[in-house]
């Protein structure tokens, strides 16, 4: 069955996002799909762990119940879900771009293969009316350069679906981030946890406004927020796996002195983020990895429970 195609819009604005043939009988039908990122898998983690990341991530969403779809550009088109031989090439990383929201025009008329990040993710699952999104940890405002913030945090305040991260990366200026997020009016949910976690960590001593304990919980919160009418993500945040997560001050020091070899180095811009969990891997004798698996599979899992939840309030009746 050839691949379902998603347009809309109106006389100012038009989308068109292919969609796999079984996500689209799912979101038609109503049930639970969870929107996974491929740019950790072409740029983040190195090989053969993304392959990991990738089985351990699809699974956890299906052992929830729901369906999982990775987002990316395929050959120049926007695609919710990708074939087993794409998946492949993207895994190889063999000239996939790195797409962020603003990337996705010039990925799409260039005919490019394009790994999306959190925003270009984003911008997909809304276009094609996905409720749930999982992730690693969201990008955010930079230490030392507070006019240097990830296009993340915009498009969170303008895609109201539910996602699910371990904070910010540790990496970067965590307090202003929330702040960031606070102004931008994104609802910031801690799971089982009234502290913020800074991806690595557990804990990083950053109080949050909210908490849910369940999943019930945390799906009532956003259909609040649609029901407002609200914009913004509902956007949960569960600290890394108990037996995985690393020490704080182990990260905080790894991280200092990243930011010290980055200046001498001369490291600015878009090449900052890898260098710096590069450097973090080193320093944790590649810990962060373990880490970093560990997130994004527990992560996955809960978006998948939640889409579930979402997907079965849509079916009750009223």
């Amino acid at each position: 069955m050839a691949p379902a195609t998603c347009t809309g819009g109106s006389a100012l604005t038009h989308f068109r996002v292919r969609v796999l043939p079984q996500v689209a009988e799912a979101l038609a039908a109503g049930r639970a799909v969870v929107a996974l990122e491929s740019s950790v898998l072409a740029q983040g983690l190195p090989i053969p762990a993304n392959r990991e990341a990738a089985e351990r991530m699809t699974r956890a969403v299906e052992r929830a119940g729901a369906l999982p779809a990775i987002t990316a550009v395929v050959h120049g088109e926007a695609t919710l879900g990708l074939q087993p031989a794409e998946l492949e090439r993207f895994l190889a990383r063999d000239g996939v771009l790195k797409v962020a929201a603003r990337d996705l025009p010039v990925a799409i008329a260039q005919g490019r293969d394009g790994a999306t990040t959190v925003a270009g993710s984003l911008s997909i699952a809304v276009a094609t009316n996905t409720a749930v999104f999982a992730t690693g940890g969201i990008g955010g405002v930079h230490r030392d350069a507070p006019f240097d913030e990830s296009g993340d945090l915009v498009e969170l305040a303008r895609s109201p679906i539910v996602v699910v991260c371990a904070g910010a990366k540790s990496i970067l200026d965590l307090a202003a981030t929330l702040e960031r997020l606070e102004t931008l009016g994104v609802t910031v949910v801690g799971y089982q946890t009234d502290d913020m976690p800074g991806f690595f960590t557990r804990s990083t001593g950053l109080s949050l406004t909210a908490r849910a304990d369940s999943v019930a919980e945390i799906a009532a919160i956003h259909r609040a927020a649609r029901s407002l009418g609200r914009r913004q993500a509902t956007l949960v945040m569960q600290p890394p796996p108990e037996d995985v997560a690393l020490p704080r001050d182990l990260i905080d020091q790894a991280v200092s002195e990243a930011l010290d070899e980055a200046r001498l180095m001369g490291v600015r811009g878009a090449a900052t983020t890898p260098f710096l969990l590069g450097a973090v891997l080193r320093a944790t004798e590649g810990r962060s990895l373990l880490t970093n698996l560990g997130l994004l599979e527990e992560n996955a899992a809960l978006a998948g429970r939640i889409a579930v939840a979402l997907a079965m309030e849509a079916d009750t009746p009223r």
